[in-house]
This record gives structure tokens, C-alpha cells and sequence, in this order.
């Protein structure tokens, strides 16, 4: 089974505008279509280096000498770099969204299409799953994951229901979950209703919003002179904040402005209108569909 199909390929890496002997990351290494085609842009004194936080990412490595492998989430992208002895990079791309492995993989637990465990683990070492915040979160707690993660405004009401049955029996499988969450969607709208409220928990679990701003904000310090982020993302929880960061250099959209009125920021956007897939590339991966890609330089 395939890995993972990479999203906005081209577009994404020529993003980027590499330099032969940069030094490059991979921020979501994944299946390493991305990590492939920046190397043939690469010189021979070039550097990628691939992120990744699950094992199974591992079976993917490339074998080029210019590549090197970093099992780590990207939230500590700058305390890696500097083991690697790596002060400044060109550039850095993040495909924000969940692989293709992940979903199909039914024992990871983040498709509500499979029965198995509720995990919803990037890392497998991580100590909190879905299972953990579905049990033990109390009902108040629930309703404010539902609510800023899956922006559900029937958040209160799922949270009422998960607590009231697992009072009952303790919920351990997807399959479980999902028939619980029946009165909450309409049979042949699963992908709209349901998809929400998965998301919402697997952002929990995996701490992802706090990871993604601390990732722009260390690839923004290690930035070198016309450096590039290049970010994809898919849903508009990521998209917001990126965008924000982006245009102002803060996650709240707070511009400020100098004395001459000029707006203060760290990054330039490169695209003000966002890039979406070409209509060739979503009739070949419908995943494409919702990614949006954004792009921005180093101010100096």
C-alpha cells in the first residue's frame, strides 16, 4: 500500500526557490515525496533534513548522503538543528496534513471507516490517546475540544452524551464511539458530520496548534536572508494561524506598525492570493481538495 500521495508537489518545492548547496527541512517527512523532490534540486554539498515523529515514517528514509533523518516533532525543530550543528537554513516546508497511513491504518484509529483502538497517536510513545481524553476528560473540558477544534456548535451536547455513556461502560473502540455519536450525523454525511469531531481529538492528542506555532516561530529565528516557509494546510484552524503569522508576525492578526506606518513583521507573504491544487491533480488525489499553500520569505 502506498504510503502517502505528496500534495501540491511542485508547487510546494518550487516555493522554496532552493539553492544547490542550501540547507533545507522537511518539516512532515511522512512518505518522503516532498524530502525526494527537493534532493533533485539539490547540489551535492546541499542539506535536507526529514521530520518526523512517528516510527513508521522511518521505513521511508531516503539513501542519499545529503538527507538525514530526524524522529522528532517539529516543535523542536531549532534544539534538533543545533545537534546537527545547523545555525542557519534556506528554507523549511510543512505539509500539515494527516498521511494517507495514517488513515488507512485502522489501529492508529484516525478514520472513523475502521473499528479498532482509539488512539490517534502521531508518536506512538505519546502517553495521551482518544481513548484517555474520551474517558477521562471531564464534560466541560470535552465541550471546549469539540468546540475550538472541531468547531461544532453541538459541541455541549456531544460531551453531555460521551460522559453520560461512558458512566455506563468505558469507550474503546471506534466503532463504539461512532454509534454513539449517532444522533449527531446522517448516514451518508459521515465524511461532513463525523470528520469534525475526529479531528478536534486528534489535535488534542497530538498537541498540533501549539506545535505548528512553535515550529513558525523557531523556522523564523533560523531563517537565513531570502529564506522560505512554504506551509500546507487544511482545515481552517491551521490555515488562520499561519495566515495571521504570516501577515503579521503574531497568531492573533494584531498588526503593528512603525513609526512611518509600515507594518512590522518578520516574513513577507510571497502569494497574497493562497494556491490550491490544479484540477489535474485532484482528479488523480481528492485529498488535494481542501489544501490551501501558503508562502513567505525572511524580512530584512
Amino acid at each position: 500500500m502506498l504510503y502517502h500521495v505528496p500534495v501540491l508537489l511542485q508547487e510546494s518545492v518550487n516555493g522554496l526557490n532552493i539553492k544547490p548547496n542550501g540547507v533545507y527541512i522537511d518539516c512532515t517527512f511522512g512518505g518522503g515525496g516532498h524530502s525526494a523532490e527537493i534532493l533533485k534540486h539539490l547540489g551535492k554539498n546541499g542539506k535536507l533534513f526529514g521530520f518526523d515523529q512517528d516510527i513508521d515514517a522511518l521505513k521511508n528514509s531516503l539513501n542519499d548522503k545529503r538527507f538525514t533523518f530526524v524522529r522528532g516533532n517539529f516543535k523542536h525543530l531549532e534544539n534538533f538543528l543545533r545537534y546537527y550543528n545547523v545555525e542557519k537554513i534556506d528554507g523549511i516546508l510543512a505539509d500539515l496534513g494527516v498521511s494517507s497511513h495514517h488513515f488507512d491504518e485502522s489501529e492508529r484509529g484516525f478514520s472513523y471507516r475502521f473499528d479498532g483502538k482509539l488512539d490517534m497517536r502521531m508518536n506512538q510513545k505519546g502517553g495521551l490517546t482518544a481513548e484517555k481524553i474520551l474517558n477521562d476528560y471531564s464534560e466541560e473540558k470535552l465541550a471546549d475540544v469539540f468546540y475550538h477544534y472541531g468547531e461544532l456548535r453541538t459541541a455541549r451536547k456531544i460531551a453531555k452524551k460521551i460522559v453520560a455513556e461512558r458512566a455506563k461502560k468505558r469507550i474503546e473502540t471506534i466503532f463504539e464511539f461512532v454509534k454513539i455519536l449517532s444522533p449527531f450525523y446522517v448516514k451518508g454525511r459521515e465524511n461532513k458530520e463525523l470528520a469534525p469531531i475526529f479531528q478536534a481529538l486528534r489535535i488534542e492528542v497530538n498537541g498540533e496548534l501549539n506545535a505548528l506555532k512553535s515550529m513558525l516561530e523557531q523556522a523564523t529565528k533560523m531563517l537565513a536572508k531570502e529564506g522560505k516557509i512554504v506551509i500546507i494546510t487544511y482545515h481552517s484552524l491551521e490555515d488562520r494561524l499561519v495566515k495571521s503569522y504570516f501577515k503579521t508576525g503574531n497568531f492573533e492578526g494584531k498588526i503593528e506598525k512603525d513609526f512611518y506606518g509600515n507594518v512590522i513583521a518578520p516574513l513577507q507573504q510571497i502569494n497574497n492570493k493562497v494556491i490550491t491544487a490544479s484540477e489535474a491533480e485532484l482528479k488523480e488525489n481528492s485529498r488535494s481538495r481542501s489544501a490551501k499553500l501558503r508562502i513567505a520569505t525572511k524580512n530584512n
